[in-house]
């Protein structure tokens, strides 16, 4: 598999698509966003960037979610799609003799992936570093590509 130029369509790349996104599918329809008045719906929704790259023996995901921590993340993997879903929230009170500031914040996404079969579920491994939420996903031993064999001639 190569890395093709997203191109969207009514149902998505549903056949030809090894990663499949769920998100993308229930949520950015066009008769979703039409049904909707444009001053409560700008067509647009935050959520984080992702990058997935394919090896011969696996592949690897990188999702950018800066300001985050590692307890903020939950990852299930759920009838063949990775969950990936983060909650984060803040709030500061000041209070003083003639007045009380207060402030808060609230971050929350959602990605769901359908994972290929040739994924070795029991396998994934997952880190966070430095905003990036990468995740490595072994290849079964039969979806790995063999090098050639060559065929003696008798």
């Amino acid at each position: 598999m190569s890395l093709v130029k997203f191109k969207r369509r009514p149902f998505g790349n549903l056949i030809t698509q090894d990663f499949f996104d769920m998100d993308d599918f229930f949520d950015n329809r066009r008769w979703v966003r039409d049904m909707l008045p444009d001053r409560f719906w700008n067509g647009k929704r935050t959520e984080p960037a992702l990058n997935i790259k394919e090896t011969e023996d696996h592949f690897e995901i990188e999702l950018a979610a800066p300001g985050f921590t590692k307890k903020d993340f939950e990852v299930t993997i759920d009838d063949g799609c990775l969950n990936i879903a983060a909650e984060k929230s803040t709030s500061e009170e000041e209070k003083e003799e003639n007045y009380t500031r207060k402030e808060f914040s609230y971050q929350a996404f959602e990605r769901s992936l359908q994972l290929p079969d040739s994924v070795k579920e029991e396998a994934i491994k997952a880190s966070y570093k430095d905003g990036i939420l990468s995740f490595n996903l072994a290849k079964k031993e039969e979806a790995k590509k063999l090098p050639p064999k060559k065929v003696q001639i008798a």
